[in-house]
């Protein structure tokens, strides 16, 4: 029985290399390259989408908290005037810009968080911010949901019919002194 030597160990480790790269390509001919690419891709977006939830102080949007909503500068000046209005004892921000129907309210915290986030990101926003026309709706029914019992009788008789919005006369309302 002879004992093997240093040369004669290293053989197998040698032999075993071929295999293994042969295995290797046979299994990336079989599943291809492009599912490690996406799930590459997906991993990375992934990570800097968490990385910039956690940044952003993503979880502080998911409450009522009014100054979550000045967590971004350019939102200061509102979340100021809504503590000098008339509404900051009745009304959070949330209460006025977002729907009040279970499931739109979902649906608009989410369209508005990620138009704001690509917004402040791109840095592609006028100053001071001024409110989108499909949340201005959003805005509008609120104040009617809150007020339609003394407002019955300027409600439009047919549905979508015009209908002054009541931040024309009371602009001030949800944010006193607003620039």
């Amino acid at each position: 029985m002879s004992v093997p030597n240093s040369t004669d160990m290293a053989r197998p480790a040698a032999a075993g290399k071929p295999a293994q790269d042969a295995l290797r390509r046979r299994l990336l001919a079989q599943i291809g390259v492009l599912p490690l690419v996406v799930a590459l891709l997906l991993g990375m977006l992934g990570g800097l989408g968490l990385f910039t939830f956690g940044y952003g102080q993503g979880l502080s949007y998911l409450s009522d908290d009014p100054a979550a909503c000045a967590n971004c500068h350019v939102m200061q000046d509102h979340y100021d005037s809504w503590q000098a209005s008339s509404h900051r004892h009745v009304a959070v921000c949330n209460d006025c810009h977002l729907s009040n129907h279970a499931i739109g309210r979902w649906v608009v915290k989410a369209d508005n968080g990620f138009f704001h986030s690509l917004a402040f990101t791109t840095g592609d926003f006028p100053e001071p911010i001024r409110i989108k026309p499909r949340n201005q709706v959003v805005a509008q029914n609120a104040c009617i949901a809150c007020h339609g019992e003394f407002v019955n009788e300027m409600l439009p008789i047919q549905p979508g019919g015009d209908m002054l919005r009541c931040v024309h006369c009371h602009s001030d309302v949800g944010h006193a002194h607003r620039p």
